[in-house]
């Protein structure tokens, strides 16, 4: 660990390096666009990390991540000052940030399925085990255009409420974690409700849709899972998110360079 940085910060930049590789492996990357970005932990100051513009994700370095303020202003000097941020990517970012402290991890993603589904009428359909995770937890947001508008803000937080994932309408999918092991679980649960809507739907046979109570019953007993100390008998000392993390760093260990370096 660079002598720089405290254990806690460390620590937040090796998880959020590896979440961008996760993110890689899994091809819900648009090139260099979109982003991922941590709070800095124990601090007042409402400083986050970020990927250098231009980087892709499978690059992404913990010591390379960029430390910015809450208007995407770089705090202090990379160890390579060529690199700088696009700050009008952090706008979204910096909207949930700054309203919901307790978020420490928010993803942005262009995928293709997220990008078709958010341009349905309707939406997320209640149609798979994963999209009913989101049943009744879900936001929407209209589109806007290019996020650069700081008056933007105020109107997506109030979109999103107290739900952690949100379709952005003709552009994409956000999700919003207490930790990195969170934002993770909740993107990746999306993503692949969007997926297998687009999947079904193209079928062009007549879907099935499960009861209301099913729906509700489903819903609730994934905010069960959200809340629980010990979901699945993990003795107690690892959240659900932090176990499929901590599998999904299995994926990329073995990548080089380390994301953790």
């Amino acid at each position: 660990m660079p002598s720089e940085y405290s254990d806690a910060e460390w620590k937040t930049r090796c998880e959020l390096a590896a979440l961008y590789r996760i993110i890689a492996h899994h091809r819900m990357t648009d090139h260099i666009y979109t982003h991922i970005s941590a709070r800095v932990p124990g601090t007042d100051k409402h400083h986050f990390l970020i990927n250098p513009y231009g980087q892709m994700f499978h690059e992404i370095t913990a010591s390379g991540l960029v430390k910015i303020d809450m208007n995407g202003n770089i705090v202090e000097t990379p160890s390579d000052k060529r690199q700088r941020v696009n700050k009008a990517g952090f706008m979204i970012h910096s909207a949930v940030h700054m309203a919901k402290h307790d978020v420490g991890c928010v993803i942005h993603t262009h995928t293709a399925a997220g990008i078709a589904v958010s341009a349905q009428e309707e939406g997320l359909l209640p149609i798979s085990q994963h999209a009913l995770k989101f049943y009744g937890r879900l936001s929407y947001h209209n589109y806007e255009g290019i996020a650069s508008d700081e008056e933007e803000r105020a109107r997506l937080v109030a979109d999103l409420g107290e739900n952690k994932a949100m379709i952005l309408r003709n552009h994409g999918l956000l999700a919003a974690g207490v930790t990195v092991a969170d934002a993770w679980l909740v993107i990746y649960y999306l993503e692949r409700a969007c997926q297998a809507q687009v999947a079904a739907l193209s079928g062009g046979s007549k879907l099935i849709y499960p009861p209301e109570a099913v729906r509700k019953h489903t819903s609730d007993q994934f905010a069960r899972l959200d809340i629980a100390d010990d979901a699945f008998d993990t003795g107690g000392v690892q959240s659900y998110q932090q176990v499929g993390f901590d599998a999904a760093l299995r994926l990329i260990e073995r990548d080089l360079p380390r994301y953790d370096s």
